[in-house]
């Protein structure tokens, strides 16, 4: 008998992995339909670029198809109509930036351009640093009437949905998504004063976080070093950040200590994580104060301890050796209850006066003292005030302040806080290089601006900004991948892009492929970088050819167009108003 022929070796078709297989499918499907794929033509094509698509993948070369504000074709697109073509030729193509802790919620409404932000290739950012832009209520406004009023602007909204709705009426340079701020939430039930809440108080609070997270916010935030936030127990914390995990959300974080007891802040944040089944995400990851220099492995290793049990924790760094936040921080937080007006009563007080100096000069345990962390008030240096009489002090540090004021530096950091009204925002020299680079280096890290969107025009170019505000992403690629090669350039790029999209569920940006929102940016790696320093921070950064947000050029040929095409990114619990 003869063997079946259809049996036999010689005519057996080739086994197929499901992989293969779909691909081939997909080739027959798709070929017959390629060229009605290109007929509608592309409102822009990108071409001869080498394209670093944000995942760490080495570059590739490609022509980018933009339709309708997203990315609808990668490869070859020689013959294809398009409105207009950008010759990338030796240039790198890559995702927009996203920044993860912005703070531009208030200076959007000043200049929604945001040009410090799009000359560094920045098209999302993420803001809400526990005193979130809402909600508020009339208590607040009052509280916080100083903010509104240097920057002239008329607070008409209540709740985070009202806010979005006044960006998307006025439109904005670049996407924007905000947490809601576990401080903003207490301060709308107990006001600023140091108490813990009731059962009832505390359903308040959480209700609060849950209709935030039903207008959009993407988590819920802490920033537990600037009162009234280090008044909130962790038990509160958790039960806030229980309160987001439902909707999708996560607990981000300043810790409360980033110094001496930064490992017990860190043990914090992974509780709250824990109990409350949500992410965490370490904002602006460092370790304070030069006693505590060299501590940074520490931290990497409790935070890699943690991931390999499971913990799903990351972080963040703006990678510069000092950080920027208010005056006011350097007092112990007892003395802010009450608010900035009873901080001011205080100050002119001559006991509590003593008392504040006395306990600064202390190190401390229970609380982030910064003065314990300098090296001496040269390391302090005035950057915003609001008062017009101290405008000529912006840029001096706190030594230079007190020998005009010929007062004792503590003395004048007291005198600054109650000419200012407690507003004024300082840049802090505490950390080292080799912490800054260990952080930066691990791959769980992305980057942040940890700075409003600015302008070296207006009221805004009246500051003195930290140089951060203008010159974090290229800083990364000039100094820490061309020049002392501490990162790849496509490492740089996940950490703008891909890591912090994933970490933020913004499923449809962060890397480039077919489908994506078209946030693109263009730029030579050997020319791009940061000019803005401490002396002179108002400079933008230089090297962005263009950049591309929801397909829209904000930048164009190296200059701004003025374009506002960006988008209120709201988190994955946001419901519309006509959703039951």
């Amino acid at each position: 008998m003869k063997p079946d022929r259809l049996r036999s070796p010689r005519f057996r078709m080739p086994a197929l992995s499901s992989q293969r297989y779909f691909r081939i499918l997909a080739l027959l499907v798709l070929a017959p339909l390629a060229p009605s794929l290109h007929a509608q033509g592309f409102d822009l094509v990108i071409t001869n670029g080498h394209i670093i698509d944000g995942t760490g993948s080495p570059w590739y070369s490609g022509d980018i198809g933009i339709r309708a504000g997203k990315i609808t074709t990668i490869g070859n697109l020689a013959g294809a109509p398009r409105s207009r073509t950008i010759d990338a030729q030796g240039k790198v193509v890559a995702p927009g930036f996203i920044d993860m802790l912005g703070q531009s919620e208030l200076t959007i409404l000043v200049d929604p351009r945001l040009p410090s932000k799009i000359y560094q290739g920045i098209t999302t950012e993420v803001t809400g640093e526990g005193s979130s832009v809402a909600p508020l209520n009339d208590a607040i406004i009052g509280w916080d009437k100083a903010s509104y009023e240097h920057y002239q602007i008329n607070p008409d909204w209540r709740t985070l949905r009202q806010y979005f709705a006044r960006l998307e009426k006025q439109g904005i340079g670049i996407n924007l998504a905000s947490y809601i701020g576990a401080t903003q939430v207490r301060r709308m039930v107990l006001g600023d004063v140091d108490k813990q809440p009731t059962p009832g108080e505390l359903e308040a609070m959480k209700e609060l976080v849950r209709q935030a997270m039903l207008d959009g916010a993407v988590g819920v935030s802490t920033s537990l070093e600037y009162p009234p936030a280090p008044y909130a127990k962790t038990e509160e914390l958790i039960a806030l950040a229980k309160a987001a995990s439902p909707f999708g959300g996560i607990y981000a974080t300043h810790m409360r200590n980033e110094s001496d007891q930064v490992l017990p802040a860190i043990d914090e944040a992974l509780r709250i994580g824990r109990e409350a089944q949500i992410p965490v995400e370490i904002w602006h990851i460092k370790v304070a104060g030069k006693k505590n220099w060299g501590h940074m492995g520490e931290v990497v290793k409790s935070i890699d301890r943690a991931r390999a049990q499971g913990m799903d924790i990351t972080a963040d760094t703006y990678a510069y050796t000092a950080w920027f936040n208010d005056l006011a921080a350097f007092v112990p937080p007892w003395a802010h209850d009450g608010g900035n007006a009873k901080l001011i009563e205080r100050l002119r007080d001559p006991a509590m006066r003593a008392r504040i100096r006395k306990e600064m000069l202390q190190p401390a345990a229970d609380w982030d003292n910064e003065w314990d962390e300098i090296t001496g008030p040269e390391s302090v240096l005035i950057g915003v005030v609001q008062n017009p009489k101290l405008l000529p002090l912006e840029g001096k540090t706190l030594a230079e302040v007190a020998k005009i004021w010929n007062k004792d530096p503590m003395d004048a950091l007291f005198d600054l806080l109650i000419e200012d009204q407690a507003f004024t925002d300082v840049a802090v020299f505490g950390m080292s290089e080799p912490d800054v680079v260990l952080a930066l280096e691990q791959p769980w890290v992305s980057v942040d601006n940890d700075s409003s969107g600015t302008s070296p025009e207006g009221i805004l170019g009246q500051e003195h900004p930290h140089p951060r505000a203008y010159g974090t992403f290229p800083r990364v690629l000039r100094k820490y991948v061309r020049e002392e090669h501490k990162l790849s350039l496509e490492d740089a790029i996940r950490k703008f892009s891909a890591l912090p999209a994933a970490r933020m569920r913004f499923t449809d940006r962060g890397v480039l492929k077919a489908g994506m929102w078209a946030d693109v940016v263009i730029f030579d790696p050997a020319t791009i970088r940061d000019l803005a320093t401490f002396d002179h921070p108002n400079q933008f950064s230089e090297g962005m050819e263009y950049v591309l947000v929801n397909g829209v050029a904000v930048i164009d040929q190296g200059k701004m167009t003025g374009a506002k095409p960006g988008k209120v990114l709201r988190g994955a619990g946001y419901r519309s108003q006509s959703t039951p």
